[in-house]
C-alpha cells in the first residue's frame, strides 16, 4: 500500500525541515527521490545523500525559469511535492514590492508551472500524486506574515481546482497544511521563550510538531494508500486550526 518502488519522485525545498524528511519518507518507501534546493549545489548533494535512493537537484524556483530548469534536470515524475515557500515576517503594511514578488513568484507561480509541467507524464501513465505543502495559516493568519497566509491560501484553492480536473486521469492532488513544525525556518523564533510560550498556549496539543510528522502524512497521500483522497487539507498541527 505504501510501496513506492519503480515510482520517480520530486520534493522541491527538500534540502532541510519537512522538505527533507519527506524526501526521506519517499525513499524509504522505495522511490527515486529528486531533492531540490535552490542555494547551492553542495547543499543539494549534501541533502541528496542523507536520501536513500536521493539525487541532487539544484535549481532556484524563486526564478521565472526556475521550473524549467528543474525540470529540464528531473525528466517526468511520478509524485511532484511542491514544498518550496520563502516567508518574511513583517506587518502587512511594510511589505516591500521585491518581498510580494519573490513570495508570490516561489509560494505560488512555481506551483502552477511545476504542475503545468509534470502533470502530463502522470496523465498518460494513468497515476500520479502532487501534493502541495501549504501551512495552517490558510485559515489562521499569523498578523506579521499577512502575504505568505495569502500565498497559501491560493495555493490550496489551486489544489481543490486541479483535484476535480485530473481525478479521471489517476492522478490525486492534495495539501498538507503544517502548523509549528521545529525546523530551521523557525528555530530564532522559537528561541524567544516568550513568544514560544505564547504559540504553544494556542496548541491544543501543547508542543511543536516535528518534521517527521508531517513526512507520515505526507507518504499517505503520495502512495497508493491514498488513492482515494484528493482535494483535500490534511492539517499536521496538533489542533491548531480548531
Amino acid at each position: 500500500m505504501f510501496d513506492l518502488n519503480s515510482k520517480k519522485a520530486l520534493v522541491t525545498g527538500a534540502t532541510q525541515g519537512i522538505g527533507l524528511a519527506i524526501a526521506k519518507a519517499l525513499g524509504d518507501a522505495g522511490a527515486e527521490v529528486f531533492v531540490n534546493g535552490a542555494h547551492s549545489p553542495e547543499k543539494c548533494r549534501a541533502a541528496a545523500d542523507l536520501v536513500r535512493g536521493g539525487i541532487p537537484a539544484h535549481a532556484d524556483l524563486e526564478k521565472p525559469d526556475g521550473p524549467e530548469e528543474l525540470f529540464e534536470k528531473t525528466g517526468p515524475a511520478d509524485i511532484l511535492v511542491l514544498n518550496a515557500s520563502v516567508q518574511f515576517r513583517r506587518p502587512w503594511h511594510s511589505i516591500t514590492d521585491e518581498e510580494w514578488i519573490k513570495q508570490t513568484e516561489l509560494n505560488l507561480h512555481s506551483s502552477l508551472r511545476l504542475m503545468q509541467l509534470y502533470y502530463p507524464a502522470m496523465k498518460e501513465r494513468g497515476w500520479g500524486r502532487i501534493l502541495a505543502v501549504g501551512s495552517v495559516q490558510q485559515i489562521k493568519p499569523h498578523p506579521d506574515m499577512a502575504l505568505y497566509a495569502a500565498t497559501k491560501a491560493a495555493q490550496f484553492n489551486l489544489v481543490c481546482n486541479l483535484a476535480k480536473q485530473l481525478a479521471p486521469y489517476g492522478i490525486t492532488v492534495n495539501n498538507l497544511a503544517p502548523g509549528v513544525i521545529a525546523t530551521p525556518r523557525n528555530e530564532d523564533a522559537l528561541a524567544d521563550p516568550v513568544y514560544r510560550e505564547k504559540v504553544l498556549s494556542g496548541i491544543p496539543a501543547g508542543y511543536a510538531g516535528k518534521p517527521e510528522d508531517c513526512a507520515a502524512a505526507a507518504l499517505l497521500l503520495c502512495s497508493d494508500g491514498g488513492r482515494y483522497i484528493t482535494g483535500s487539507n490534511i492539517y499536521v498541527d496538533g489542533g491548531m486550526h480548531l
